[in-house]
């Protein structure tokens, strides 16, 4: 599977924590996915994986959330593209 980036953003927060979420498709799924992120202090993630826009394929759904689970580069690169735009303060 391969996965395209559509748009990104990150923010933190008052209290030091941040969040953020990537938008983005996987050639040949129906539908976009949008994966929040939230971490306390910049180092340990959670994430919370949903479809972008219209609902798609179940199947599909659950291959892109086991991936992202299993593999860390996957991870990455949807992590590192919201972190990329965090202004710098």
């Amino acid at each position: 599977m391969e996965l395209q980036i559509i748009k990104a953003e990150m923010h933190r927060q008052e209290d030091g924590g941040y969040i953020g979420k990537t938008v983005f498709r996987v050639i040949s799924h129906k539908a976009d996915y949008e994966i929040a992120f939230h971490s306390k202090k910049g180092e340990d993630w959670d994430y919370s994986l949903h479809y972008a826009n219209e609902p798609g394929n179940e199947e599909q759904f659950l291959l892109v959330d086991a991936r992202i689970e299993e593999d860390d580069a996957w991870f990455d690169q949807l992590l590192d593209a919201a972190w990329d735009t965090l202004a710098i303060e």
